[in-house]
């Protein structure tokens, strides 16, 4: 194997380039899978600046590293609306160092100090009619704030399930799960590298967190052993937050909450899965879509919009939503799509959505 040698001196995008320059052998057997493709970590001078070499050395869970048993100092989140990843279930915690505090914002994620670290597993359930079952855990995402901003670290499992490694590559996995309908499922799930982590993370060009906002986090969560409690509530009576108004905390709804308003729905869903890049401040900023469930702009949405740079992506539709018609509109195109140069999100999913894509279509489809 032939290995630069690099005196590394500038910013964590330079290190990420670095991986494409490098030809990877392989780790430790345990790491091997078969008819998978798990390049390994490449080590250079300033490797130690990345991140540990295993998730278990963080020391987040204690027992078994697969149970995900959060330490104390450890909370467990969910969000309101969750990004689709090709049906993979998450885990969600968070780790602010003790003595310090995250600070409310009423539209985007908290404020967390320097140290905070966000972690989040993706895993399948062998069987999806029993979510609580056995499973299989595929990688960790892993957001850490340091002094010169947030950075993104992908851990991938191994097979046996007792480790997750630094993979700055990224991987991809095969995967396979029975359906709620009982139809066996197979995938080759994709993990990112840390350049693509970087690249959905962008806001005005640095790594920014999307989900945990208040609006995500105003809702109930299930504590196990303190029983049900509204989670900004509990981070506040924790020590996690600061600033929480006594009242009118604003709400993204369940975009799987068919009992909520279709259109509620359907931009919350536009917004997990699109708005962190179709915002002003966002990578795709240039496309003129503005899909933060905020923004009461139709037009903005895309309501009668031509496409500015959509070229293969726009199928031949002129306009991005034409309501009533979901089959004339680019946005539900799209969203319909596995092909690399017309889907989207173009990141972070193989297959369609469907239920999502549904929902999209029904609320154009009765817009007026």
């Amino acid at each position: 194997m032939n290995l630069f040698v690099i005196k590394m001196k500038d910013s964590l995008l330079i290190r990420i380039g670095v991986v494409f320059l490098l030809s990877c052998g392989s780790k430790e057997n345990q790491k091997q899978e078969t008819q998978e493709s798990t390049p390994s970590s490449f080590s250079f001078t300033s490797s130690q600046s990345l991140g540990k070499e295993k998730l278990s050395e963080y020391g987040f869970f204690k027992g078994e590293l697969a149970d995900l048993s959060p330490k104390e100092d450890v909370h467990p989140y969910k969000l309101n609306s969750a990004l689709f990843s090709d049906y993979a279930h998450k885990a969600r915690f968070v780790q602010i160092p003790e003595g310090k505090i995250a600070d409310y914002h009423p539209t985007e994620v908290m404020e967390f100090p320097i140290g905070s670290v966000l972690i989040k597993n993706f895993y399948y359930p062998n069987d999806f009619s029993k979510p609580d079952g056995e499973r299989r855990i595929l990688e960790t995402r892993l957001l850490i704030h340091e002094e010169e901003g947030w950075k993104a670290l992908p851990y991938v499992w191994n097979q046996e399930q007792t480790e997750a490694f630094l993979e700055v590559a990224g991987a991809t996995k095969s995967v396979s799960w029975r359906d709620v309908e009982g139809n066996t499922q197979k995938i080759n799930y994709s993990i990112p590298n840390m350049n693509q982590c970087r690249s959905c993370h962008l806001k005005d060009g640095k790594i920014m967190p999307i989900g945990p906002s208040t609006r995500q986090l105003n809702g109930d969560f299930d504590y196990a052993d303190k029983g049900e409690m509204n989670q900004l509530k509990y981070w506040q009576a924790h020590g996690l937050l600061s600033n929480l108004p006594i009242e009118n905390l604003p709400k993204l709804v369940n975009y799987e909450n068919d009992s909520e308003a279709l259109a509620d729905r359907a931009r919350a869903y536009l917004e997990i899965n699109c708005g962190h890049c179709h915002r002003p401040e966002g990578p795709a900023k240039n496309s003129a879509l503005h899909l933060m469930a905020s923004v009461d702009n139709p037009a903005a949405w895309g309501v009668g919009k031509t496409p500015i740079a959509a070229g293969k992506g726009s199928g031949g539709l002129k306009y991005d939503i034409v309501p009533g018609h979901p089959e004339q509109s680019i946005l539900a195109y799209r969203m319909e799509s596995t092909d690399p140069g017309i889907m989207m999100p173009e990141l972070g999913r193989k297959m369609v959505h469907k239920e999502g894509l549904a929902l999209v279509k029904q609320w154009i489809n009765e817009m007026e």
